[in-house]
């Protein structure tokens, strides 16, 4: 993601000016208009902890992690702060459609399930966008994580009835996508204040 997100940035005419691995520190941040954050999950919240105290806004899209304390940090210092599961138009387009279904699927007798396939490098199972995707259809969903090959991440949603199948799904075909949507995102951010959403970015 740090390649996919530097080669876009620089597309679109920023100039990345730190890049942090392990063990990087608050005082070798430059002064900089953002920051993306695509960690792991055991030190995306000191990272962005060390941003915000930084005065530097934040894009995060670590998952793994519950994102609430630095949400409540943003909203208290006023430094903007955006996390989100999934930054592809295409994933948040499709959180809408899911969220429309999930309301209109409550007055019949479907169960609901979901199916995720991503990369075996990915640290977390099950995904981020499963658990946002589950969270709003409400209750106790089936969650299915599958880890193979370099699958940039495929997401279902399935409704069962003694009756029918009604499925939805989404497939990235490369890193492209999210990478685009966090830079969209840095730059959705410059001028704002404390703690915002993808949803908000896009106009959703």
């Amino acid at each position: 993601m740090g390649r996919a997100i530097e080669t876009v940035a620089q597309e679109r005419g920023h100039e990345i000016v730190f890049c942090g691995d392990v063990g990087w520190s608050v005082a070798q941040l430059p002064e900089a208009d953002a920051a993306i954050e695509f960690t792991t999950p055991q030190t995306a919240e000191a990272n962005v902890s060390l941003l915000l105290d930084k005065r530097i806004p934040v894009v995060s899209g670590t998952t793994g992690w519950d994102a609430e304390t630095m949400r409540r940090k943003s909203r208290e210092t006023g430094v903007p702060f955006l996390w989100s599961s999934n930054f592809s138009l295409g994933v948040n387009l499709f959180f809408a459609l899911n969220e429309r279904l999930a309301a209109m699927m409550r007055k019949y007798d479907y169960r609901s399930s979901i199916k995720e396939i991503h990369h075996i490098h990915k640290l977390d199972a099950p995904s981020g966008t499963a658990k946002t995707l589950a969270a709003a259809i409400g209750g106790e969903v089936q969650i299915e994580s599958v880890r193979e090959g370099e699958v940039a991440g495929i997401h279902t949603v399935r409704w069962d009835s003694s009756a029918d199948t009604i499925t939805i799904s989404h497939e990235a075909k490369s890193r492209q996508g999210f990478a685009i949507g966090a830079v969209l995102a840095a730059e959705w951010l410059h001028g704002r204040q404390g703690p915002h959403t993808m949803a908000e970015v896009l106009g959703l």
